[in-house]
């Protein structure tokens, strides 16, 4: 079998996603000093690369890995993440009279997950700059995803999880030998614990969008729905959005196809759709202007444990991802995500997160309201395997 030939990263800088500033992607970089945001990495994309440098034999989130941020392959931390399959949903769509319903099921990433994606790529790049050790506050997936990345690459990990968090979460945490602090509350108060514990700052804070990499391993998800889809995009994509890295590196994938000429300069872009839990969804107060801003959001519990992050980092990405997109934001209440996870089961064999039950239950809601036409093309992102809930949904079959 051909093997790829060794290609070397394309990245340039990290930018200051509120004002640009530009910081070193060559030294261990966290928020910027600027403004304390999100940095996001950039790359070389005005020399021709050709769709022909993916390497095909890498049937991975690597086969990209021009424009991904590693810079010497011996530094890979690598579980076979990445080019999860895109399904056809024939059943549902002929239940609702869709013309095209697909769905990228990334629970068959290693860990069950898509944070597989984020935390391949946030590890892997911590071992190339020499890290020694890894802490993440995390609503389940992110944490499991961590302490096996860490595992692999012979690192310390130390996971601050909510004290509810399904028990299938926790124990897969412990076996991967991570260190597990329990807190009471959400997301928010495990990353407040975080702060304090690792105050010193000995090791990696790898939370979502506190560093840059784990964005470039999950936008590895617009690439492959673009590839996989023989180039042509969908309409609209609907995803599940907590700390919206996913959702915000999937745009940003979309932009860098278009620099690369791998998508027509006219080509029309998805309409994104956020899906958050009715019980935790800042992004839909402050996107209908009910809040100025997430920071004082006090969100509940949620069976999407995933969507249970009421202060998002990324909060001004996302919003600009929605209007860039001309999308929109929708809250689903955990009655209606058991009902989608029954219908997604009973006729599509799928058992999905109740985050991706969540999205097709956007669908189902925005198709009713008009948003949604039902001669679109419509992909819904199932963000994990719905195994690990099983605590959450027991006995609602």
């Amino acid at each position: 079998m051909e093997t790829c030939t060794a290609l070397t990263s394309r990245i340039q800088t990290l930018e200051c996603s509120a004002c640009g500033r530009p910081h070193s992607a060559f030294v261990l970089q966290r928020v910027s000093e600027c403004c304390q945001m999100p940095l996001l990495a950039t790359y070389d994309l005005q020399e021709p690369l050709s769709k022909a440098s993916i390497c095909q034999t890498d049937g991975s989130m690597w086969r990209y890995r021009e424009v991904l941020p590693l810079l010497h392959d011996e530094n890979r931390v690598s579980l076979g993440e990445g080019f999860t399959p895109i399904l056809e949903l024939q059943r549902l769509a002929s239940r609702y009279d869709l013309q095209s319903l697909v769905l990228k099921d990334e629970g068959k990433n290693p860990t069950g997950s898509f944070k597989a994606r984020g935390l391949s790529m946030a590890i892997s790049k911590a071992k190339e700059l020499g890290i020694q050790g890894c802490i993440v506050p995390t609503a389940g997936n992110a944490g499991v995803a961590m302490a096996a990345y860490c595992a692999k690459a012979g690192m310390r990990a130390v996971v601050a999880m909510p004290r509810h968090t399904p028990k299938a979460f926790r124990e897969e945490c412990y076996w991967y030998g991570a260190e597990v602090q329990l807190i009471d509350g959400l997301i928010n108060d495990c990353a407040a614990w975080v702060r304090h514990t690792n105050a010193n700052g000995e090791l990696l804070d790898v939370s979502t969008l506190k560093e840059p990499y784990r964005i470039e391993g999950k936008k590895t998800m617009g690439y492959e729905i673009a590839e996989q889809l023989g180039w042509q995009l969908p309409d609209v994509i609907l995803y599940p959005a907590g700390g919206g890295t996913g959702l915000i590196g999937i745009w940003k994938a979309f932009q860098e196809m278009k620099a690369l000429g791998w998508l027509p300069a006219a080509v029309k872009l998805p309409r994104m759709v956020a899906v958050q839990a009715a019980n935790c969804c800042p992004l839909i107060e402050t996107y209908t202007g009910r809040q100025a801003n997430s920071h004082h959001y006090v969100g509940k519990p949620t069976i999407a444990n995933g969507l249970a992050v009421p202060r998002p980092l990324g909060e001004p990405l996302m919003l600009e991802v929605l209007r860039e997109s001309q999308g929109t934001a929708v809250s689903i209440t955990d009655a209606q995500m058991v009902e989608g996870m029954r219908e997604l089961s009973r006729l599509e064999g799928l058992f999905v997160a109740p985050e991706g039950a969540a999205v097709w239950m956007a669908a189902r809601h925005l198709l009713s309201t008009g948003w949604l036409q039902a001669d679109e093309r419509i992909l819904l992102l199932n963000t994990g395997s719905g195994q690990k809930y099983l605590d959450n949904v027991e006995g609602q079959y």
